[in-house]
């Protein structure tokens, strides 16, 4: 049976806390809210990270002592919270913190705002707009707000597609370093979606080069035959990636070209989602 999260972060018999003495009464209870928020702040140094990070690493970057983070590292594993990458001994965040991720933007007063900012870019451009986080090596539509037109591509929030042939995710995909993408990509199977999805590693390179060098995710029947896309990015301040705003249609009704056209409406919009996503000041 798996250990309790909470008895797994109580402190040993005699065992001091960091650079103090075995606390007691009122005392302690600060120093169990401090290994509270020591959990979060673990989940949120390697949700930021570019790459995995080595316990080393965690435990310099907390200043925690590499016996103490091994046990937490190690208790969050054991549920499901964080991963270790089968080469490099680094960790990433696990299933539970990306349903817990999910769950947290699925919350309905953050869904309710930004419905409302879709809502309005879907009457602006005509078209199905939705928001995507990347999960892994996939993406993940956490809001979607569908066109009235009959013809149009239904997903239901939650589901996933792939990085390589999806305008979002080929601009998550643009904002990876070097490394972290060819890791990636290496565990991935190119699959064709479409007679238009590139499967080969080297022109799917050339397009990630040219979808950073344009800031803009395109999609030109590379998921779904007959409908096109185009992506732009939520950013944190440091420039990380958090999220895409899409726009998505039938060549039928548009064109990538006429798409392209809405950027500056998409871009509008991500600034106003980005306080939903990110805990600063905007």
């Amino acid at each position: 049976m798996k250990q309790n999260m909470h008895d797994a972060f109580q402190k040993r018999p005699g065992e001091a806390e960091e650079g103090g003495q075995v606390e007691t009464g009122t005392t302690a209870s600060h120093g169990d809210e401090a290994r509270g928020l020591r959990v979060l702040r673990l989940i949120e140094h390697l949700a930021s990270a570019s790459q995995p990070l080595t316990l080393s690493q965690l435990a310099a970057r907390m200043q925690v002592p590499k016996a103490s983070m091994m046990r937490l590292l190690d208790t969050l594993e054991q549920h499901g919270y964080v991963l270790r990458t089968p080469v490099g001994r680094g960790y990433v965040p696990g299933a539970a913190s990306t349903n817990l991720a999910l769950a947290t933007l699925r919350n309905n007063a953050l869904i309710r705002v930004s419905r409302s900012i879709l809502g309005s870019l879907v009457a602006i451009t005509g078209e199905t707009c939705n928001l995507a986080i990347p999960e892994g090596n996939a993406i993940v539509y956490v809001d979607r707000v569908e066109t009235q037109e009959p013809l149009r591509l239904h997903l239901v929030l939650g589901s996933r597609a792939p990085m390589h042939c999806t305008a979002s995710g080929k601009l998550f995909l643009a904002h990876m370093s070097l490394l972290e993408r060819r890791e990636l990509l290496a565990m991935l199977t190119l699959e064709a979606r479409t007679p238009k999805s590139i499967t080969d590693p080297v022109l799917l390179e050339r397009e990630i080069v040219r979808i950073a060098r344009l800031g803009i995710g395109i999609d030109d029947e590379e998921f779904v035959h007959g409908m096109v896309a185009v992506a732009v990015p939520i950013c944190a301040a440091d420039g990380r990636i958090v999220a895409a705003v899409a726009c998505h249609a039938p060549v039928a009704r548009k064109s990538v070209e006429q798409l392209m056209q809405h950027v500056p409406q998409l871009k509008e919009a991500a600034v106003k989602l980005r306080p939903l996503l990110l805990a600063e000041n905007s």
